[in-house]
């Protein structure tokens, strides 16, 4: 396998775009976890190798377990996420499969459980690593 295209030397103005956009989300108050959960499991519905090596190494070197980062994509099934972590993983994965749309249900349980500010920033950490999918799915970006 090989990387078809390095959008951030070809299209370095873009690139940093997205980048600024990262910048900015991380900037946030959103928790690590609440980070990692929703990068990792975009990724994993994206199935974007590249990412899916990325946030999982990272997540583990901030302490997220094992247990929980195998037990994501069945998370629904699993005890040991939280409501507010479970409704992330709920709108993480609406709109990442975005065709289907939202549901009223699915943001309601995440305004409810997350303060305006909080569910503002979640959804544009949802957006940005859809962004990231695209570009590491598209270039065909290889994990480390």
């Amino acid at each position: 396998m090989k990387t078809r295209i390095h959008i951030d030397k070809v299209e370095s103005a873009g690139y940093r775009a997205v980048l600024g956009l990262e910048k900015f989300i991380e900037s946030t108050p959103l928790t690590r976890t609440h980070k990692d959960l929703i990068k990792i499991r975009s990724s994993q519905i994206n199935g974007c190798a590249f990412c899916i090596d990325m946030h999982t190494k990272d997540a583990r070197k901030a302490g997220e377990t094992e247990q929980r980062i195998y037990a994501l994509n069945a998370w629904r099934d699993a005890p040991f996420f939280s409501e507010e972590e479970r409704a992330i993983l709920a709108l993480t994965e609406e709109v990442t499969l975005i065709t289907n749309h939202v549901k009223d249900e699915t943001y309601e349980q995440a305004a409810k459980v997350l303060d305006e500010t909080y569910l503002a920033q979640v959804i544009l950490a949802i957006i940005t690593i859809n962004v990231w999918n695209r570009i590491g799915i598209t270039t065909k970006l290889i994990p480390a």
